[in-house]
């Protein structure tokens, strides 16, 4: 772990909800895409038009930054000043370097949603079609590997802190899955296989950053870990 990350692990606030700015004390954040498996937790007020608008700086500065040189390129003061906030506001909003990038992470899994969303899985089973998803996600992480390894090396040094962030990231993943899925109304069984895929993934993606694993391997993995799609299915025994 670089100095900033220890710093910033040492120094980090509890997030004010999901890399949004503190409101009131006690105010939590809850995803719209909450899931059954994850609890809920009172909404945060909804930022104000230009609270958004820093935000999404934020978020493009991190990208950008941990794009060309991985997680160590991510430094807090030239995230500031890339997205032209002050540094005491960007701690506002992220108490840390990791609440930061887990935050971007949850980011770039949401734009992926929207491109997925705009041309969907064509796999006739729900198996096929989420493999197919979860590939087309990992290859947009391929082609942007110092960015994908920082995203996950902030989720393997989060700390309990974290939590909001890391929920976040989790939802989406989930809501990915159940839309390739077609489901609105997952079973109890259907939802713990969706977290043994996300488990899968997550480690995949680990594994292949650290060249211990090729795209073909990884392929196989998640191909195999959907057919618990299949299993869980309703009516299936």
């Amino acid at each position: 772990m670089s100095a900033e990350a220890k710093a910033d692990s040492k120094n980090a606030r509890p997030a004010p909800g999901a890399g949004r700015p503190a409101a009131s004390p006690g105010a939590g954040h809850a995803s719209a895409h909450s899931t059954p498996h994850i609890t809920s937790r009172p909404a945060s007020p909804p930022l104000t038009e230009r609270q958004e608008a820093r935000r999404r700086r934020i978020l493009h500065a991190s990208a950008q930054l941990a794009s060309r040189g991985g997680f160590d390129a991510v430094q807090m003061r030239e995230v500031a000043e890339s997205s032209q906030v002050a540094l005491g506001t960007l701690y506002r909003y992220f108490p840390s370097k990791v609440h930061l990038l887990v935050a971007t992470m949850q980011d770039q899994l949401e734009h992926m949603h929207g491109t997925l969303r705009k041309r969907p899985p064509a796999g006739e089973s729900a198996a096929e079609r989420v493999a197919e998803t979860l590939m087309r996600a990992f290859r947009a992480l391929q082609r942007e590997p110092h960015l994908a390894d920082a995203m996950v090396r902030a989720l393997t040094f989060a700390d309990r802190s974290v939590s909001p962030e890391v929920d976040q990231v989790s939802r989406q993943t989930t809501v990915i899955i159940l839309d390739a899925m077609g489901l609105d109304d997952p079973t109890p069984a259907q939802l713990s296989a969706v977290r043994v895929i996300e488990h899968t993934w997550h480690s995949a993606l680990i594994t292949w950053l650290s060249g211990r694993a090729s795209i073909a391997q990884v392929k196989i993995d998640i191909e195999t870990v959907c057919r618990l799609i299949d299993l869980t299915a309703p009516g299936e025994p």
